[in-house]
C-alpha cells in the first residue's frame, strides 16, 4: 500500500473527516432514495396519512445520520473524557429533542386517523380525542425526560426517588390543580357536553362551550363574556345540554294567561298563527297551545315552540311575545291584571272622632 495513503487512513483528522462524510452521504441516500421512493409509493395510496408520516419523519432521519457521522468523528478524535461528556450529551439532547417533536407530531397524525375510524376504533373518536391528546403529550415527555437524563448518564434511581418525594409533597401543595385535572380527565371520557354545545351550570350559566381543557372549561354566554369555569366545579355541578338529546332544537314558552269569558278555541287560533313566518321557528315539531290551568283572574295558556338552534331563543322568545300582544290586542282579547277589591265593614273609632 502507498505509504502515503497508509498514513492518511492512520491520520485521526481523516477518520474524523471520513465518519462525518458517511453521515452526509447516508443523510444524502435517505432523503434522496428512501424518501423519494416513499413518496412515490405513497402516492398510489387513497390516504395521505403515509405522506404525513413521511413528511414528519424526513428531516429526524436525515439529522439523526448527520449527528451520528459527526458523533462518529469526534469519538475518533479520542477528546479528552471532560470533553467528550458536554459534547456527546448535547448531541444526545438535540437528537432527544428531534425525535420527541417528531414522536408528538406522529402521535397526532395517528390519533385523528383513529378518530376517523370510529366503527373500528370505537374508543377513539372525535369528542374522546382531547383525552388521548393529553394521554400522548403525558407519554412524550416521559419519554423525553427519561431520555435526557439518560444522555447526560444521570442516575435514574436516584431521580425518580426524588421525584416521588417531590410528586408527593407537589400533590399535597396542588390538591385543586389535581382535582381540576382529573375532572377533566371524567369530562373528556363522559362527555356531557362537547365544544359547540349550549349548556345550563347548576340552572345559573348559560352558554356555549368554546373549549375544554384540563384543568377549566371555557364558556361564551349570550352577553359575548367568556367564562372560565374550573373542571372540579363543573364535574360537580348539574349540567343541562341544550344541545344534546335527538335534535338540537329547543322548544321555547311564551306564557299567557286570558280574561275569563274569553273564546278559548280563538284564543288558541290566534296564538298559533303568531309563529307564522318566524324564520327562526322549526317546521317540525309543530307549534302547539296548551290550556295549562285557571289562574285567580284569568286562563293560563301557554304556547309553545321549536327554535332551530338553542342560540336563538332569545331574540324568537321577543318576536312572539310582540306578536301575541299585538295579535290579542287587536282581536280584542283581554289580558288581564290583578286587582284586588278593599271592603271596609266599619270606620276606625279615632277616624270618626276626628271627623266629628
Amino acid at each position: 500500500m502507498n505509504p502515503d495513503l497508509s498514513e492518511l487512513l492512520n491520520n485521526e483528522y481523516a477518520q474524523a473527516l471520513a465518519w462525518l462524510l458517511a453521515g452526509l452521504v447516508a443523510a444524502t441516500l435517505a432523503r434522496v432514495v428512501i424518501f423519494r421512493t416513499l413518496h412515490v409509493l405513497t402516492r398510489r395510496s387513497k390516504t395521505d396519512v403515509d405522506d404525513q408520516l413521511a413528511t414528519v419523519l424526513r428531516w429526524p432521519v436525515i439529522w439523526t445520520f448527520i449527528l451520528l457521522g459527526l458523533s462518529g468523528g469526534i469519538q475518533v478524535l479520542e477528546p479528552s473524557p471532560r470533553l467528550a461528556y458536554w459534547v456527546f450529551g448535547v448531541l444526545k439532547t438535540i437528537l432527544v429533542i428531534i425525535w420527541s417533536v417528531a414522536a408528538g407530531r406522529v402521535g397526532t397524525i395517528l390519533l385523528r386517523l383513529l378518530a376517523r375510524q370510529a366503527d373500528r376504533v370505537p374508543f377513539i373518536q372525535p369528542k374522546t380525542l382531547p383525552l388521548f391528546e393529553m394521554v400522548k403529550k403525558i407519554t412524550v415527555a416521559g419519554a423525553f425526560v427519561y431520555f435526557l437524563l439518560s444522555a447526560w448518564q444521570l442516575n435514574l434511581t436516584t431521580w425518580l426517588a426524588s421525584a416521588g418525594v417531590v410528586g408527593i409533597a407537589v400533590g399535597f401543595a396542588a390538591r385543586d390543580t389535581l382535582a381540576n385535572l382529573f375532572s377533566g380527565v371524567f369530562i373528556m371520557a363522559d362527555s356531557p357536553y362537547q365544544i359547540g354545545d349550549y349548556i345550563y351550570l347548576d340552572d345559573k350559566l348559560r352558554g356555549k362551550v368554546t373549549d375544554i381543557g384540563l384543568r377549566s372549561t371555557r364558556i361564551l354566554t349570550r352577553d359575548d363574556i367568556e367564562v372560565t369555569v374550573p373542571n372540579a366545579v363543573v364535574a360537580g355541578a348539574k349540567i343541562v345540554n341544550e344541545s344534546a338529546g335527538p335534535h338540537e332544537k329547543l322548544r321555547v314558552r311564551v306564557k299567557i294567561g286570558v280574561a275569563y269569558g274569553s273564546d278559548v278555541d280563538q284564543v288558541e287560533t290566534v296564538l298559533l298563527s303568531c309563529c307564522e313566518g318566524i324564520d327562526e321557528l322549526s317546521d317540525f315539531p309543530h307549534p302547539r297551545v296548551r290550556l295549562r290551568g285557571f289562574g285567580e283572574s284569568s286562563l293560563d295558556f301557554e304556547l309553545l315552540a321549536w327554535t332551530k338552534e338553542p342560540e336563538l331563543r332569545g331574540r324568537t322568545l321577543h318576536e312572539l311575545n310582540k306578536r301575541v300582544y299585538k295579535a290579542l290586542a287587536r282581536e280584542g282579547i283581554a289580558i288581564p291584571f290583578p286587582q284586588r277589591d278593599l271592603h271596609v265593614k266599619a270606620m276606625p273609632t279615632q277616624v270618626r272622632a276626628i271627623e266629628s
